[in-house]
């Protein structure tokens, strides 16, 4: 298991292989589609973003409601494909992680091989389990969006599996393959 300490560099991003499992321990925020729009419009309009991209990973979540004495609520991933016309100008302000489920466009994985970045897949179902590795959660940006809202979470051991590296090796694509020529 590779352990990953956040915030990352692009040497850190580059020794990562397509399968490797990794333990993420550090500052992560979240963001969906609806956020995402607002972050894209931040940086058309020239202005700062809520958080500084560079190095960071986004986590594609909208936990559920925080159970009363909670840090945060159920915290599994959501589809990444929907944030997928909203990556690029992300990964071109040094964005370095990007976690969720499921494939992503072409457009994304030549944006990840272009600005050195990887997409770590955390498991669907899995989001009670995954809150476990959510130490702190405090809402940054957009408040109204509710359960889309910027967060800034801090995680401890988040295991995630590379699902594409930052040379386009996709684990979609690798373990098809490897099950047809069984």
């Amino acid at each position: 298991m590779v352990e990953l300490k956040m915030p990352v560099t692009r040497e850190d991003i580059e020794s990562l292989d397509c399968g490797d499992t990794v333990s993420v321990s550090g500052t992560l925020y979240t963001s969906r589609d609806a956020a995402h729009k607002r972050l894209i419009a931040c940086l058309e309009e020239g202005k700062e973003l809520p958080f500084d991209v560079d190095g960071q990973g986004i986590y594609y979540v909208g936990p559920t409601p925080t159970k009363p004495g909670g840090i945060i609520g159920s915290a599994g991933p959501t589809s990444s494909y929907r944030m997928d016309d909203l990556t690029v100008p992300l990964l071109e302000n040094g964005l370095k992680i990007m976690i969720g489920k499921g494939k992503r466009s072409d457009k994304v994985i030549d944006g990840m091989k272009k600005y050195g970045a990887v997409y770590l897949a955390a498991i669907g179902g899995a989001g009670a389990y995954i809150s476990n590795s959510i130490k702190s959660c405090e809402i940054i940006a957009y408040e109204d969006l509710g359960a889309e809202a910027v967060r800034k979470i801090e995680v401890e051991n988040l295991q995630l599996i590379v699902a594409i590296d930052s040379r386009g090796n996709n684990i979609y694509e690798v373990g098809r393959k490897q099950f047809e020529e069984k």
